[in-house]
């Protein structure tokens, strides 16, 4: 069965910033449904700012957007506590286990994928991504980590054009947000 997927998505710290990209294509089976989806936002009421983005069926992705967002309300911005709470909730929940999504969330100090099946993971490097052309994103924002003077910003924008060019679920209809 078809359905409506969500992809790529790019989270970068950097010089005390955090940004994080998504590109704007929502597919339907081998079709491009959507080119300017925003997949990515900030959640600004709680004490904590954080960033989030998602890939993956997009009805699932939104639906595990909005429990994150009651968890980091629950914790108070406690990025860390709503992340694991979630987790939780994902693997015993009968619904919310057949969800077919990623997330990405991201403050000043910690990053954390919040996986399909319920894991938490949290990287080790200062770039995070997931999604069709994630792989893509990732070693391109990590050349120019190393190599250039680029914002977080720039880099989590021009890693992922650079994604668009090599992934075909992936488009250069690029939401960029930035926290520091």
């Amino acid at each position: 069965m078809k359905e409506i997927r969500a992809t790529t998505i790019l989270g970068v710290r950097h010089k005390g910033k955090v940004a994080m990209a998504g590109d704007g294509q929502i597919t339907f089976g081998d079709m491009s449904f959507k080119q300017k989806a925003v997949k990515v936002r900030e959640f600004k009421h709680t004490q904590n700012k954080v960033l989030g983005g998602f890939a993956g069926a997009a009805a699932d992705a939104l639906t595990l957007f909005e429990k994150f967002e009651q968890k980091l309300e629950q914790y108070e911005g406690d990025l860390k506590r709503a992340t694991v709470e979630l987790a939780k909730d994902w693997r015993m929940d009968k619904m919310l286990r057949h969800l077919d999504a990623m997330l990405v969330v991201m403050d000043i100090k910690n990053s954390f994928i919040i996986a399909g099946d319920g894991n938490v993971i949290e990287p080790d490097s200062q770039i995070v991504s997931i999604g069709s052309g994630g792989g893509y994103a990732q070693a391109a924002a990590t050349a120019f980590l190393k190599s250039s003077t680029f914002s977080a910003k720039k880099i989590a924008q021009e890693a992922l054009k650079i994604a668009s060019g090599l992934c075909i679920y992936t488009n250069d209809s690029i939401s960029v947000i930035e926290i520091t």
